[in-house]
Formats: structure tokens, C-alpha cells, sequence
């Protein structure tokens, strides 16, 4: 069965190539825009040497940590967006294109079960995806800041102290991996609703996974004057438990924030306890399990020959 689904998930990555060529792309304008800046940069040499000047002789490890650490972060929310939407793409294509192209008839002289077929595309969205776009990440990471750190070598500042010696490398790093293995589960529902609709929709799926999406909650205000289904959709994106609660205000007071820039922690603002012990992540599972079950079924006994 394990060996199955590596099989089948390596199967995903070999057909659609579009799973590792978007991360990479997005990192290719992230550097290429680091790189802009710099150039954009030079031609203010006075401020730059404010900048470094400051960020050396006046600014603590805390705040240089939280300034990093702010960088890092940055680089990699595109990141975030774009597997959200590739993942989207990739379940409402995987299970409709093959049977588009009538491949099924292929795989299904195999010895795979169609539970197998399914089960291994929602594992590449859940777990593939995530993976490889943290990988990327790691990558776009290292050369963003040796790219900074030769800026600032340039520029007559020190990397090691600036840069290197300062950058949470580790505490973002597993922040990021933490956070792009429990944002799938999170949104799991969506995954298992795609998979359905791409195993049952003759054609549009795109518009097909949407419109009920839009119908629904409309309908259910009009005739029962509730928004439960909307509800249902909105905490998925407004409360996510995978975080601690964030006092802003802090970033507003200089006293109280410069007290706490030495705890800056992307790791420390994680609850994976929290979000364990949420009842929504659960429903949430059993939704897309429910969601993939169907998925499994249509593929199974619809015939589109």
C-alpha cells in the first residue's frame, strides 16, 4: 500500500511538472526583485550608510533577529499564495483530465485501486505541494541573504554580525514547515470538495467547484434568512488555530516592543496543540474524507467511454 502511493505520488510530479516549476518561478521573481532593490539602493548612498550605520553600532541583536526574521517571513508568503492556488488547479485537473485524455482506461488495466488513485492525489496537494515548495523556500532563503550580505560587505558593513550571526534561521525554517504541513489539513475540505468535482464534472470544472461555493450561502440567506454554509467557508480563512493570539499593539508602543524584540519568535507563535484540540480542524477532516469517499465512488462506477 506505502509503496503504492509513493509510486502513484511520483507519478503526479512526473505528469504535472507544473508542481515544481511554480515554486521555482515564484522564487525567481523574488530574487530578481531583491536584486532590483539593491541596484534601486546604490543609487542612495547616503541613506544606505545611515542604514547599516544604525542596524551596527545602534540596533541590538533583538532587533536586527526581528528585522530578519520580518525578511525571511516575507519571502515567503508568495510562496503560501501560490500553493493555495497550484493546489487548487492540480486537484480540479487531476482526476477530470484523465478522464478527458481517457488515460483512466490506462491506469485502470493496472493493479491500482481507484481508493489508491484518489488517496495519492490528495496526498501530492497535501503533503507533495507543502514539501516541495518548503524546500524552495530553504533555497530562496540562503540566497536571498547571501545576496544581502554581499551588498552589505560592498556597502562596508559586516555580513557575519549583520546578517549571518543574526538571521533565525532554524526558528523560521521550522516555523514554515510546521505551518506548511497543518495549512492543508486546515483547508482539507476544499482539497476532498476539488477532488470530487474533478472526478464528477464533465466540463468547467473550475466554474463547477466555485459556483456552489457562491450559490449556496446566497440561496441559504434568501430562503432561511441564516448564513451557516458561509459561516462554514468564512472560518476557514478568518480563524485559523494554528496561531497564538498577537497582541498588535505592541508594534505601536516603542517601550513595550522593544521589551519583547528578543523574544520575536516564529515558533513562538505557533499552538499545534490548539489546533489539535480544534473541533473545526476535525470537522474539517471528516468533511474531506467524506468529500474524497465520494471522489473514490464516482471515479469507480462512472463511465465515461
Amino acid at each position: 500500500m506505502i509503496a503504492n502511493q509513493l509510486a502513484l505520488v511520483r507519478r503526479e510530479l512526473w505528469e504535472h511538472k507544473s508542481l515544481y516549476v511554480t515554486p521555482a518561478v515564484v522564487a525567481l521573481v523574488l530574487i530578481l526583485t531583491v536584486l532590483t532593490a539593491f541596484v534601486f539602493a546604490s543609487g542612495h548612498q547616503e541613506i544606505v550608510d545611515i542604514g547599516i550605520l544604525g542596524a551596527q553600532n545602534i540596533a541590538g541583536e533583538g532587533e536586527r533577529r526581528a528585522a530578519l526574521l520580518a525578511l525571511l517571513i516575507g519571502h515567503t508568503v508568495p510562496f503560501i499564495f501560490a500553493g493555495a492556488i497550484l493546489s487548487t488547479f492540480y486537484c480540479l485537473d487531476s482526476l477530470y483530465a484523465e478522464r478527458k485524455s481517457k488515460s483512466i482506461l490506462f491506469w485502470r488495466s493496472l493493479p491500482i485501486t481507484d481508493a489508491e488513485t484518489v488517496v495519492s492525489k490528495f496526498l501530492t496537494a497535501a503533503l507533495a505541494i507543502p514539501l516541495i515548495a518548503f524546500v524552495v523556500i530553504v533555497v530562496t532563503h540562503l540566497i536571498v541573504l547571501l545576496m544581502t550580505s554581499i551588498f552589505v560587505s560592498i556597502e562596508g558593513g559586516s555580513s557575519m554580525l549583520l546578517i549571518w550571526k543574526s538571521a533565525p534561521l532554524f526558528d523560521v525554517w521550522a516555523g514554515m514547515l510546521i505551518i506548511t504541513l497543518l495549512l492543508p489539513i486546515w483547508f482539507s475540505p476544499f482539497i476532498g470538495w476539488f477532488l470530487f468535482v474533478s472526478a464528477w464534472t464533465k466540463r468547467a470544472p473550475l466554474l463547477m467547484a466555485f459556483l456552489p461555493l457562491v450559490l449556496l450561502p446566497t440561496l441559504e440567506y434568501w430562503v432561511l434568512r441564516t448564513h451557516l454554509i458561509f459561516d462554514a467557508i468564512a472560518t476557514r480563512f478568518n480563524h485559523l488555530p494554528i496561531f497564538k493570539g498577537v497582541d498588535v499593539e505592541q508594534f505601536f508602543n516603542d517601550e513595550k516592543f522593544v521589551g519583547n524584540v528578543d523574544s520575536v519568535s516564529l515558533l513562538g507563535f505557533i499552538d499545534i496543540g490548539n489546533f489539535l484540540a480544534s473541533p473545526q480542524m476535525w470537522a474539517g477532516v471528516i468533511v474531506a474524507g467524506l468529500f474524497i469517499t465520494a471522489a473514490i465512488y464516482v471515479r469507480r462506477y462512472r463511465d465515461d467511454t
